[in-house]
């Protein structure tokens, strides 16, 4: 089986910093053809450079949350490539909050950003996929990638919002992929532990001890990068994991293998 996304088109959510920004790039430099989504349009036009036919890359600026903007993000994705074969929901945001407050609304805040733009980009991209497919045989309709979180299984009392909006991403992730298997298309996440990401650097500049704890607690003692994370992504998306769907792979660099109690989720 084939590692290779060349000639494939994708849509990346997230796309304008961190995680979904270097899968993206991954994405681009493999030969892909490749939509950067996000709300930050003058860091897209910074990163995708010159929009013209002879770019491998696109940029859709809006706000996912709204139903619209979706379908304008397939629509342009089809008017510039002709189809899409690869979903990667990258968008998402971690905001601590006081799990016992009972007038704090940050679990539907992130639910409504985490989960609910990740399943209906889905539904519609699922859609178009396979009207592609139906004239293309046996061939793989497409295939949709969801990022997630251990945090989905640490409780860390006050990202209690992160960890339910993530768990319920999993979950989705394994429905949509039995509902998705007879169209061929599959249905993987990816559950991140510590990124350097641009939220977390700023954790750091204001707790510079937070660094040595997640350092302590990883048994490969090191915060990864984004770009650590993008060739595991781009196996989910080839046919070398064709026959893999419904399945969160764990990229943490060991934490989750240890106690609970001692790994803060960051």
């Amino acid at each position: 089986m084939s590692y290779s996304i060349e000639g494939k088109t994708a849509i990346v959510t997230g796309a304008a910093n961190g995680v979904g920004l270097a899968i993206a790039r991954h994405f681009a430099n493999k030969g892909a053809n490749v939509m950067f989504a996000d709300m930050d349009e003058n860091r897209l036009a910074k990163e995708c450079g010159k929009q013209d036919d002879d770019n491998n890359m696109r940029y859709f600026a809006g706000d996912l949350r709204e139903r619209l903007t979706l379908a304008n993000l397939l629509s342009a994705t089809i008017d510039s490539f002709d189809r899409v074969d690869i979903l990667v929901n990258g968008a998402r945001q971690m905001i601590p909050a006081d799990p016992l407050d009972i007038d704090d609304g940050t679990v539907e805040t992130l639910i409504g950003q985490n989960l609910m733009p990740a399943l209906r980009l889905s539904q519609i991209v699922a859609k178009r996929m396979i009207k592609q497919a139906e004239s293309a045989g046996d061939r793989p309709a497409g295939s949709i990638i969801n990022l997630s979180s251990i945090a989905a299984r640490r409780a860390q009392p006050q990202l209690m919002a992160y960890s339910v909006s993530c768990a319920a991403l999993d979950q989705m992730t394994r429905s949509m992929a039995v509902a998705m298997a007879p169209h061929r298309i599959r249905v993987n996440g990816i559950s991140f532990g510590s990124v350097m990401s641009a939220k977390l650097k700023d954790i750091l500049k204001d707790e510079p001890n937070v660094r040595k704890e997640i350092e302590d607690n990883t048994p490969l003692s090191h915060i990864a990068s984004p770009a650590a994370l993008t060739e595991a992504v781009q196996f989910l998306a080839s046919e070398a994991a064709g026959f893999m769907t419904g399945q969160i792979l764990t990229v943490d660099g060991g934490r989750t293998l240890l106690d609970p109690v001692q790994t803060p989720a960051h």
